[in-house]
């Protein structure tokens, strides 16, 4: 069944009647809201998803709201981010790309101004606007110049880091990428303890800016973004202990493991197909040594997911004891599919200069001063029974665990699943409704800007309605180069190298979420439709194509060598000089390469 139009208003109406929230309040009080936002976190890495990772709280939070287990985000964070501050698509929000990814050719243009441009409004600025107090702490990634960063944008306090990530033990950057941190409170630059550890200063502040603003007795909203678990992944002794020896089978295993217990956590649909995909590797034909390293990797991985979770329950406790969490609106998702790089797998390069810079040791895997990574093997289990990682435009990239949950609210329907299509530029305009404010549409504060282009989920959430999307309605997404068009129950979809061959493809990811059977040649007509609305989508949006030869690892590689390597080879005089023309040379042979025609580049 689908709702659409009027209805959607009034069930959400519904939630914040008297009847619904108790019949002692003459007048609904609006709810806070909580929005907990995890890092590079895989479809399957919440207990309540299939995973064996200890998420207790998580769970707790699932067993009271609702799952959404056809949820969908962007390929990566900062334009997940965007959609999910704005309800608006990225293109239009102005991350068609993120700055670590962007060819220098499409930097500035309309919509790839790598920051939130000031064409949207954000969720916090239409919640303050009626009495809400707003603050958001950990990961930002949507600009670091003063009127880009959160207080510029509707945030009374935040604690915000301007980047992709950062160490989770010290203000430390992660060296490959960036020269220095980019943490600012309240748009000043922040001072951050000497040692901490991420998850528990990010709710730390938060907790702080919650109990600053609480005798006012307006309600919140708390915007909670973890940098777990990007990378560098990195947990406290005893929980990485605390799964030492649990990944020795591999990830193979795992994957089938997760595979059956989303089926029966009823997540995913009986007896779904789960591709093997060709980045995995065998599991087996390790030496002891590798799988060592990657089992503890794994274990760090796992034991910074618990840590995180424990955080949450904090957070929890601590809403309940000063009276807020019935009336609390909790989020939980994460901004992308699981992590496949690891810097340890990438170029002769990479690997030395991580060397230099990291304690690489195996014993030293995910403690202080390590740069460890899931990698692509262990990333698969993560994602399953999903195909793809981030970055891809794969169900595995983009459709992640996303619980919402009302705890005081009768009318949510607990425990339950949602497997109707939802999408991040859902989220905003969901929570505004159920809030009861008006969601903008292209006007705010006598101003015009991008209209919001969510639907209301709220007939899920109270099961009067399997979905809500019109199955006639396309949506399209893009980045660097990875497209998709949602129509209905189908998927056209398009990955460039590496992760794919630049080819669309069609998928039923409602009785074939792991894209196992591609259905171009069986369904020519709705293909070739598909496409059509696709290209409409494009340029209406101003999807630049594009350079020839481009891939995203690659550019990451390039535009750290350009904007960071070199500087600091420079500042070595003279030694420098002749690394900086070894590493120019090296930037021009690998443009020079990925143009050649095809059959021409060398081995």
């Amino acid at each position: 069944m689908i709702l659409k139009g009027p209805t959607t208003l009034l069930t959400a109406l519904a939630l914040l009647s008297p009847a619904t929230l108790g019949a002692q309040a003459a007048q609904p009080k609006r709810p806070n809201i909580v929005i907990l936002l995890a890092d590079d976190w895989g479809f399957s890495d919440v207990g309540a998803f299939g995973g064996e990772i200890a998420t207790p709280n998580i769970d707790a939070l699932a067993a009271k709201g609702v799952r959404f287990s056809n949820f969908h985000v962007a390929g990566s964070c900062s334009p997940t981010r965007a959609m999910l501050q704005t309800g608006v698509i990225n293109h239009r929000a102005g991350l068609g790309n993120m700055p670590e990814t962007i060819p220098p050719e499409h930097l500035g243009k309309p919509g790839y101004e790598t920051h939130l441009n000031n064409r949207v409004v954000t969720i916090a600025q239409q919640l303050r606007a009626v009495g809400y107090r707003t603050y958001l702490s950990g990961k930002w990634h949507l600009g670091h110049t003063p009127n880009a960063l959160p207080t510029a944008r509707g945030y009374d306090h935040a604690l915000a880091l301007a980047q992709s990530g950062a160490d989770n033990f010290e203000d430390k950057p992660n060296l490959l990428i960036y020269d220095k941190t980019e943490w600012t409170e309240d748009g000043k630059p922040a001072k951050l303890p000497k040692r901490f550890y991420s998850s528990t200063l990010i709710v730390d502040k938060m907790i702080g800016y919650i109990d600053r603003g609480k005798a006012s007795g307006k309600p919140f909203l708390a915007s909670v973004n973890f940098i777990a678990n990007h990378i560098p992944v990195q947990a406290r002794d005893a929980d990485i202990a605390a799964y030492a020896g649990r990944y020795n089978a591999g990830w193979t295993v795992l994957r089938n493991e997760r595979r059956a217990a989303a089926i029966a956590k009823g997540v995913m649909p009986v007896g779904v197909p789960a591709v093997t995909m060709n980045t995995s590797g065998d599991w087996s034909k390790l030496s002891a040594q590798q799988q060592r390293q990657r089992a503890g990797a794994m274990a760090a991985y796992a034991g910074m997911g618990t840590a995180m979770d424990r955080e949450i329950g904090r957070l929890i406790a601590h809403l309940k004891a000063i009276g807020a969490y019935d009336n609390t609106i909790f989020v939980f998702l994460s901004d992308n599919g699981a992590e496949a790089t690891d810097p340890m797998n990438m170029g002769a390069f990479t690997r030395w200069n991580a060397n230099q810079l990291y304690d690489q040791s195996i014993p030293q895997q995910g403690r202080p001063g390590s740069l460890t990574a899931q990698g692509a093997g262990f990333a698969s289990a993560s994602v399953s029974p999903l195909r793809g990682y981030k970055f891809t435009a794969s169900e595995g990239g983009l459709r992640v665990p996303m619980i919402m949950a009302w705890p005081g609210n009768p009318a949510i329907k607990g425990g339950s699943v949602a497997a109707g299509f939802a999408h991040i530029t859902d989220m905003p305009l969901t929570l505004l409704m159920l809030a009861g404010v008006a969601p903008q549409q292209g006007s705010f504060s006598g101003r015009r800007v991008e209209p919001m282009i969510g639907v209301d989920l709220s007939p899920m959430l109270t099961g009067v309605a399997s979905s809500v999307h019109s199955p006639d309605k396309p949506l399209g997404y893009e980045l660097s180069g990875n497209a998709v068009l949602f129509k209905g129950d189908y998927k056209l979809l398009k990955n460039l190298p590496p992760y794919g061959d630049g080819r669309w493809r069609l998928y039923n990811i409602t009785t074939d979420p792991g894209e196992a059977h591609n259905l171009s040649s069986s369904e020519p007509a709705r293909f070739a439709a598909m496409q059509k609305d696709y290209a409409a989508f494009a340029k209406a949006n101003k999807v630049l194509p594009m350079p020839e030869g481009y891939t995203a690892p690659d550019q990451i590689f390039e535009n750290a060598l350009r904007t960071l390597l070199i500087p600091r080879l420079l500042a070595m005089w003279p030694v420098g000089a002749a690394l900086v023309m070894a590493t120019a040379a090296l930037i021009w042979w690998r443009r020079r390469r990925r143009r050649l025609p095809q059959g021409l580049a060398t081995p």
